[in-house]
């Protein structure tokens, strides 16, 4: 499926203005980020994402909005990020990896281009990276041992983290100093190469998710261990080699 056919522009486009109509002055920007602004959005798995930014978002703010985000939800969609002009900008270092991938992938949709000057202290993302890594391999782990005897639950779980792994892998990239990949299977490919684990199982997910490989033919057990197997390698060896001395990504 082409990705770009499949994101809803006039849902999108209608909601802005719902938004615009709605907040009057008090909106500074609309603005996608993500898959549907990056080129790799898929339908089954990827969501809406959209960043807000109001001058004022009090409670009489947040009533005035009401009739705008209720269409939204009612299509299905995520609830948009709502933001003032300050916090987007004191978020920047405890919300690194995301303010970064905003970034790199949007899209303004109305107003103020309020990211392209937005500083990310890459100093915290580094930090961040470690943390997200360490913390989605223990809920990995732990969502494994409620899965592994229920075929279809296992294939969900690998399906559901893999966006966020592969992400993450991204980011280990940036982390360590090298270009960001353009999509999710750079990220994979150019992440096992340079710390040395098995790409196959992650490619194989990502496969399932582009309809270009029937799960119902591959080995659920089998690519479950493998999966786990690459990202503890990972975390093991991108943790090491952000601990180890020498000079650091600006």
């Amino acid at each position: 499926m082409d990705a770009q056919k499949a994101i809803p522009e006039q849902e999108i486009n209608e909601f802005a203005e719902r938004l615009r109509q709605a907040a009057g002055e008090n909106l500074a920007s609309v603005i996608l980020y993500g898959s549907a602004a990056g080129g790799e959005f898929h339908p089954s798995f990827s969501n809406i994402n959209l960043l807000c930014v109001f001058r004022d978002i009090s409670f009489s703010a947040l009533q005035t909005l009401r009739p705008a985000v209720a269409w939204w939800t009612a299509q299905k969609r995520s609830a948009p990020l709502l933001l003032t002009r300050e916090e987007l900008n004191r978020s920047a270092d405890v919300f690194a990896i995301e303010l970064l991938d905003m970034k790199q992938r949007y899209r303004l949709l109305y107003g103020e281009d309020v990211l392209r000057d937005l500083a990310v202290p890459m100093h915290l993302h580094r930090t961040q990276v470690e943390y997200e890594l360490r913390e989605k391999l223990i809920l990995l782990r732990e969502r494994m041992l409620l899965a592994v005897d229920d075929r279809k639950q296992l294939w969900d779980l690998l399906l559901s983290s893999l966006g966020a792994f592969t992400t993450l892998f991204r980011h280990a990239l940036i982390a360590l100093g090298e270009a960001a990949p353009g999509s999710k299977r750079l990220a994979v490919q150019s992440l096992a190469a340079r710390v040395s684990f098995d790409p196959l199982p992650f490619l194989q997910l990502l496969d399932i998710r582009e309809k270009r490989a029937d799960r119902e033919k591959l080995n659920v057990n089998e690519i479950a261990g493998q999966y786990l197997a690459g990202v503890q390698q990972t975390v093991a060896a991108v943790d090491r080699m952000l601990d180890s001395p020498g000079p650091r990504p600006a």
